[in-house]
């Protein structure tokens, strides 16, 4: 038997504005979200994500449908190019209500320019948004599924994945073991996650700045020990590391494929995010 994803109570368009920005590391960005709204979203744990709308043009959050389901996108996708808000994915990375005021964190990898020489618009928003920017977003809850009688847990993820490997970190039951391996761009993007103490967290950092990111994390996983017949594996981040290990941990390793959750996050050499 499998737990059941989280749902969010409220999956309507909720309207926010930027109220800080911090550098985390040469890495990272966090973007805090306040607004009343935000009392709506409520801390879900795990990969607890949202899809996120940048404006784009003078009063374009205000043309967004109110939920985003398939009517709906389809009436997003009707909107001009010029005038649509640009639409990414991104992990909660913390939310807090305390009184009448309500915050949501989301943090951005400023990711290096595409073939093209761009970022893309979400990280070139992140690193220059100013507190009162206006941002939208709609709550989506989790992807993360593990069975019931999961005995050992596989987390691995690239930069983009870091922030939903700390909150499933974090949501793990204290007596969880297993293996946390996350790759990043640069030894100061390494931190401290909280989490049980058997399941170690193993750092990849990447030793060529112009490889394709996820690489090095999906070599390790191939490097692995067959997982027990009990392990429950998340795999996240750029297409190829998700594909990759999933294709590696089912065919090579046995893994049915309901034990497996694999997530793309973005395409490398396309300046998505």
């Amino acid at each position: 038997m499998s737990t059941r994803r989280a749902k969010p109570p409220h999956q309507g368009l909720v309207q926010a504005e930027v109220a800080r920005r911090e550098l985390v590391s040469p890495g990272f960005v966090r973007v805090t979200l306040q607004g009343p709204q935000l009392s709506l979203v409520r801390p879900l744990g795990h990969d607890h994500w949202v899809r996120f709308f940048l404006p784009r043009g003078e009063g374009s959050l205000d043309r967004l449908p109110a939920s985003m389901g398939l009517v709906s996108y389809a009436r997003y996708r009707a909107i001009p190019a010029a005038h649509r808000p640009v639409l990414r994915n991104y992990t909660v990375a913390a939310v807090r209500h305390d009184g009448s005021t309500s915050e949501l964190d989301l943090e951005f990898v400023l990711h290096e320019p595409g073939a093209d020489g761009e970022v893309g618009p979400a990280a070139g928003w992140a690193a220059a948004c100013v507190a009162g920017d206006r941002a939208a977003l709609i709550d989506e809850g989790t992807t993360f599924l593990a069975p019931e009688d999961t005995g050992a847990y596989l987390l691995v993820g690239d930069d983009t994945a870091l922030p939903a490997v700390a909150g499933i970190l974090r949501s793990l039951p204290a007596a969880a073991r297993g293996l946390a391996l996350v790759e990043v761009g640069h030894p100061e993007d390494v931190r401290e996650l909280e989490g049980p103490p058997e399941v170690e967290v193993r750092w990849v950092v990447r030793s060529d700045p112009q490889a394709v990111p996820g690489a090095q994390a999906l070599e390790r996983v191939r490097e692995l020990p067959r997982p027990a017949p009990d392990t429950y594996a998340w795999v996240a981040g750029e297409s190829a590391l998700a594909t990759g290990a999933r294709r590696h941990l089912v065919q090579e390793c046995g893994l049915p494929k309901e034990r497996v959750t694999f997530v793309g996050y973005w395409r490398h050499g396309r300046a998505q995010y």
